[in-house]
């Protein structure tokens, strides 16, 4: 029979016969079990069961009457083969009955059920059949091995020729059944989608792959009849090839795509992200979904009598999948490490540690830890660039000695840059103690770390840790360092403000900023720990004292009452001179620090109020002392410009950082 002809009796099995799988692929599996000869066509058998009637049996020995059933030969092979499993010495080999052709051509009518161009039966439709053919294959496949052992004797030829045609048959029509099933549930598997999510909330991993169950019932059947009757290389190759196959278009199908190391070195930033972030999405889905599913699908086909085939063929899927994210991630860690890379840096570290996750529980210890190198290598480099991006944020710091003031002593742009980096980078928090703590572990760093820590620096954040009790992480040591030279360069701006009570202003506005967005970070606060906020919040108390006395004290001298009466009696002169100083220091003021910037509302609040409880008191004492002693008429206006609620409202202006505000004023 034309063995071409035989594998296309309908058009599931002929539409794709000479075109989907070919046996010249390059993939292979690597497993320490007896490869069986490849499939190749087959010669008609006829030739051997066809013996003269006269020959009896094989060696010519006496005729005997023969079992009419399957079912009857199949006890009397299952004893051939207990006899031939004894057989040690080729010496002991006896004559090999005619059963033997007999029971292979009845297996070959089995075969011929399916197999042949005007068949209508599947396999898996008739369980029953299904079996007998999987039973009587089984027997045929022990009894070709077995024979196979004595291929020298020339009396067992015919026997060792029947049975390996037979199991040869019938493996490619069972690797054609397993290829037909596999190729239908790859198209299957590719309609699912991450949002299709049931209603009641079930996993997409309990989803994926979409196969019957009686479908897998086939396959597995198949995948343990060619693996019992030696063909296990065939099996892997046609499931791992399909199912990998499979595994790529469902990556596709979420957006995946393959971008080589130089392709991303080329690309843009802007446009890097992009691919980023859907690669971000495709290895979870990946970790979460596509693994766990095939993993299951491998269990259910091959773990029952074959865990160790099971694990190699979703070892083999899951290292292929692990090489197609490989490069991607390493090309990341290759590129610019500019400050603003930072965050999708550790966007993909962290997604590198979810696929470990995901492969320690999926895969053998063997498989997991050669898999695990790989990933960790290349999440260490992401490690790397990480910590060398942010700490690179120090250079930033210390390169930024611009002279240009910040006009009316608002926050620096260093300062809101500075914090709202570290703000953001506590989203990562955990990852970067883990990143830091790696890379402090070299020689290199601590090197380094040595160099440009100094040991000032270095002995004040130990004794702040040790006093709040605080673990000392490398981590929190380049945040106070980062803390440290921002104070130090703030320090050094302030000093370019020629007037001292703008300098505290400028230093009162950054110290602020810097305050709540550490009170805003839970995490930046619980890393700086409460020592550092009260000495922060002590700053800023000490900056405001200063500020009042650079401003205020001098106006306050106006109001002084000494040196004002001689033997009781009011000096005018000194009177008027005293209001014209203090008309004329307040105006001043007003002018000027109307236009600085106070933007923080509660700061504002605390300036204004602290200043009108030092200044509104003070002067109503003095005018309603001192102010009948001034001339009615035109000299009053000259030399009392203000009353107390005049004082008040003028200093509710300050700090609106409005050159244009004009000066509260109430006539009497």
């Amino acid at each position: 029979m034309d063995k071409s002809k035989s594998i296309s009796f309908n058009d599931r099995r002929s539409r794709e016969k000479h075109g989907r799988f070919s046996k010249s692929s390059s993939f292979s599996v690597h497993l320490d079990r007896h490869v069986a000869p490849p499939l190749r066509t087959l010669s008609p058998i006829e030739a051997v069961w066809d013996l003269p009637a006269s020959e009896g049996n094989v060696d010519g020995g006496s005729e005997n009457v023969h079992p009419s059933t399957l079912e009857e030969l199949s006890k009397e092979i299952d004893g051939l083969v207990e006899k031939l499993s004894s057989v040690e010495d080729k010496s002991d080999l006896f004559d090999m009955p005619r059963e033997v052709l007999t029971f292979s051509k009845m297996v070959q009518s089995e075969i011929e059920k399916y197999d042949v161009p005007e068949s209508i039966l599947r396999f898996g439709q008739d369980i029953d059949q299904d079996s007998t053919l999987i039973n009587g294959l089984k027997r045929v496949a022990k009894l070709s091995n077995l024979l196979g052992k004595f291929s020298c004797n020339e009396k067992l030829g015919p026997a060792l020729s029947a049975t390996t045609l037979v199991v040869q048959r019938a493996m490619t029509f069972m690797e054609e059944e397993l290829r037909i099933l596999l190729e239908d549930s790859m198209v299957s598997c590719c309609k699912l989608d991450s949002k299709d999510m049931s209603s009641d909330g079930e996993k997409l991993e309990d989803k994926y792959p979409i196969i019957d169950e009686e479908i897998i019932s086939n396959m597995r059947k198949i995948a343990s009849s060619m693996i019992s009757c030696g063909y296990e290389t065939e099996c892997c190759q046609v499931y791992s090839v399909l199912r990998r196959n499979a595994f790529k278009e469902a990556m596709l199908q979420q957006g995946f795509e393959k971008i080589s190391i130089d392709e991303v070195q080329r690309m843009q930033w802007e446009s890097l992200e992009g691919h980023i972030v859907n690669w971000i999405k495709v290895v979870k889905y990946v970790a979460k979904v596509l693994l766990p599913g095939e993993k299951k699908l491998c269990d259910s086909v091959f773990s029952n009598e074959h865990p160790s085939i099971g694990e190699a063929m979703f070892s083999n899927l899951a290292r292929s999948a692990v090489i197609l994210f490989l490069n991607f991630a390493e090309a990341i860690s290759m590129t610019k490490r500019a400050a603003e890379r930072l965050f999708k840096v550790l966007d993909v570290y962290d997604t590198l540690t979810e696929l470990i996750s995901a492969i320690d529980e999926l895969c053998s210890n063997q498989c997991a830890l050669d898999l695990r190198s790989e990933l960790s290598s290349v999440r260490r480099r992401l490690g790397e660039a990480a910590v060398c991006i942010f700490c690179d944020l120090e250079n930033s710091i210390k390169n930024d000695i611009a002279r240009n003031l910040v006009p009316g002593g608002a926050v620096h742009p260093l300062t809101r840059y500075t914090m709202n980096y570290l703000w953001y980078t506590c989203d990562f928090k955990n990852t970067l103690e883990e990143v830091f703590s790696l890379h402090q572990s070299t020689e290199q760093n601590l090197d380094v770390r040595g160099s440009r820590t100094d040991n000032g620096n270095e002995n004040s954040r130990n004794e702040h840790n040790q006093s709040e009790g605080i673990k000392q992480t490398p981590f929190t040591t380049e945040l106070m360092t980062v803390m440290s030279l921002l104070d130090e360069n703030l320090e050094a701006k302030s000093k370019l403000y020629k007037d001292p009570s703008l300098r505290f202003i400028f230093l009162m506005n950054n110290g602020r900023y810097i305050l709540q967005k550490i009170k805003e970070s839970a995490d930046l606060h619980s890393l700086l720990g409460n020592d550092f906020r009260r000495k922060r919040s002590s700053d800023l108390r000490g900056y405001h004292k200063s500020y009042q006395r650079e401003t205020w004290s001098r106006v306050l001298q106006c109001l002084n009452q000494e040196g004002l009466q001689i033997n009781g009696k009011v000096q005018k002169p000194v009177l008027k001179e005293r209001f014209k100083s203090f008309n004329q220091m307040f105006d001043e003021i007003h002018k000027t620090q109307s236009s600085w910037v106070v933007s923080d509302e509660q700061l504002q609040s605390e300036l204004r109020v602290s200043i009108s409880a030092v200044m509104i008191p003070a002067y109503r004492s003095f005018l309603a002392r001192f102010g009948q002693h001034i001339t009615a008429g035109r000299q009053y206006e000259k030399y009392i410009k203000y009353q107390p609620e005049d004082i008040e409202t003028t200093i509710e202006g300050l700090f609106d950082g409005n050159q244009n505000v004009s000066m509260a004023r109430r006539k009497n």
